[in-house]
């Protein structure tokens, strides 16, 4: 059984990617976004799946994708393709980064990419609730959470808070449950202050992390 790490807010080498400038740039896109997440949550698709999946032109899908396999970030399936249909599979488990940790010259792709991870957000909630709440069976709908907070605190101890938060997180992603019924189940967190706070209030320059492989319906 894997232990989780002793610091969750850092990659794990063997699984997880850190993302580069050029990768910054790739995924400054929320489509390539939710690409990246449909193959790290279901695994390997065709292009036509993937097309079909987010209503793409299979033109426009396998552009994407090429971009994300330009980037690193996921790889073909060579053993299963045909002469009609790609595979492709997600290269890491989740992808990371870290603003605070940024070059002055990478600053702008820093700020798009995280700007196409919460637009992907937005479109994966949306489809959420058009798809997956109104299909819940009742159990997980009572243990389901869409919930919204207002705290208020300082940058570090925002950023202490998400520590404390993400190791939990980590705790039960790497003790995953055996029981009866149990399912993947998406834990999404987003921590930024809020828009017309008091004067001198300044934005939260902390690390980001990406849960493209957490995404889904759940957030709290």
């Amino acid at each position: 059984m894997t232990e989780p790490s002793p610091e969750p807010l850092r990659p794990d080498p063997l699984q997880d990617a850190t993302l580069d400038r050029a990768a910054l740039r790739v995924l400054a896109h929320p489509t390539r976004l939710a690409l990246l997440d449909r193959l790290r949550q279901q695994g390997p698709a065709t292009v036509r799946q993937l097309a079909t999946h987010f209503d793409l032109d299979s033109g426009a899908a396998s552009y994407h994708l090429r971009r994300l396999a330009a980037g690193g970030l996921i790889e073909e399936e060579a053993e299963r393709g045909t002469k009609r249909d790609r595979w492709w599979r997600a290269r890491h488990r989740t992808s990371f980064h870290d603003p605070g940790a940024t070059r002055p010259e990478d600053a702008a792709d820093s700020r798009a990419y995280v700007r196409s991870v919460v637009l992907a957000y937005a479109e994966s909630l949306r489809r959420a609730a058009d798809e997956v709440v109104p299909a819940l069976p009742d159990e997980w709908f009572a243990a389901a959470m869409f919930g919204d907070y207002t705290v208020r605190v300082a940058p570090d101890e925002l950023d202490a808070m998400k520590g404390e938060l993400v190791a939990v997180i980590e705790r039960y992603r790497t003790r995953p449950s055996e029981a009866p019924g149990a399912a993947d189940v998406s834990v999404r967190l987003q921590a930024f202050p809020l828009a017309g706070g008091e004067e001198g209030d300044a934005p939260v320059g902390a690390k980001h992390r990406d849960a493209a492989m957490d995404a889904g319906g759940r957030e709290g």
